[in-house]
């Protein structure tokens, strides 16, 4: 099998592509190789033809994401124009894979279609799919008819949410596979009535949170229960960002890392932090707060590469 630059694409292949540009963080060492495909059949021929044994790592836009220092081996997939259409039509929306989330709540609006709940959620439809993202009270699991992925051999698959088997923040989508498309319903609703919803979600937003500092939306998952189907259940107000600051780690910093003062539970890089220093401002909040309270806080932040080598 052949291995990336010997396959013949339409799309745009780069060797040894530093990362660090392409997260809203500013951190991460190269890709061995980045592919951005022209479209859904480039995307399908590349990956059937390329050696089983190269990794894929499928990346959005890089909203919550920590790359490490010493990048990622294999190929890095990043989708482009030729993915990110929106359409609405009789109560369905349907959003290629980079639309980003807040374009496709305020086409949908337009529409008089309610999917308000992504209209502050960072990032592209792709990574909402995959992480199962909410807010609000509404997740994607909620809304989802169907998604189309491409699989690590090059086949497009019709994905149903049974197949995604939706948890908190999570699917089961396997190792490799790039989502492509997704349609969603929604409920009828008064453009205006949306509009404004949305207003004060950004506003409500803006005024709890440091949106103005470089970020990756929450670090860590409220430390709350599950319900049946895999929400979370929020008839408490355990919160990461309590937890956070009841151990004394609002404000806390490691190098140029830091937990913001605004909202604890946004880790920042606040001055040309590195990887590392991010990862490990993180971990040790994970250790003070389970030192205070006996809590063990998950990430929702993926960390993925290799650390800088010594």
């Amino acid at each position: 099998m052949p291995q990336p630059d010997a396959i013949d694409i339409r799309g745009t292949l780069t060797r040894n592509r530093p990362l660090d540009s392409l997260t809203w963080l500013r951190v991460g060492g190269p890709a061995e190789w980045l592919f951005q495909p022209a479209d859904r059949e480039d995307l399908c021929g590349f990956l059937a033809a390329l050696d089983a044994d190269v990794p894929v790592f499928p990346m959005g836009v890089g909203s919550n994401l920590i790359v490490r220092d010493g990048g990622i081996r294999g190929v890095v997939i990043r989708l482009g124009r030729g993915f990110n259409q929106i359409a609405c039509d009789e109560g369905i929306v349907i959003a290629g894979a980079a639309a980003l989330d807040a374009h496709v709540a305020r086409k949908a609006a337009e529409a008089g279609l309610d999917l308000t709940f992504l209209r502050t959620i960072p990032g592209a439809i792709g990574g909402a799919v995959r992480m199962n993202a909410g807010c609000y009270g509404a997740y994607v699991a909620d809304h989802l008819v169907e998604a189309e992925a491409v699989s690590r051999e090059g086949i497009l698959v019709q994905l149903t949410p049974d197949m995604l088997d939706f948890e908190y923040r999570s699917t089961q989508l396997p190792r490799g596979w790039v989502i492509v498309s997704a349609r969603f319903k929604a409920a009828p609703c008064d453009p205006e009535a949306l509009a404004a919803r949305m207003a004060d979600q950004i506003a409500r937003r803006d005024a709890t949170q440091p949106t103005k500092d470089r970020s990756a939306g929450s670090t860590f998952r409220n430390p709350a229960g599950f319900s049946s189907t895999g929400k979370a259940d929020d008839s408490h107000d355990l919160k990461a960002w309590k937890v956070i600051d009841d151990a004394g780690m609002r404000g806390a910093c490691l190098g140029g890392a830091q937990m913001s003062e605004k909202h604890p539970n946004f880790l920042l890089n606040a001055k040309q932090a590195t990887a590392a220093e991010l990862e490990g401002l993180g971990e040790k909040v994970r250790k003070k707060v389970y030192q205070n309270s006996g809590i063990e806080l998950e990430w929702e932040i993926m960390r993925v590469g290799e650390p800088a080598p010594e």
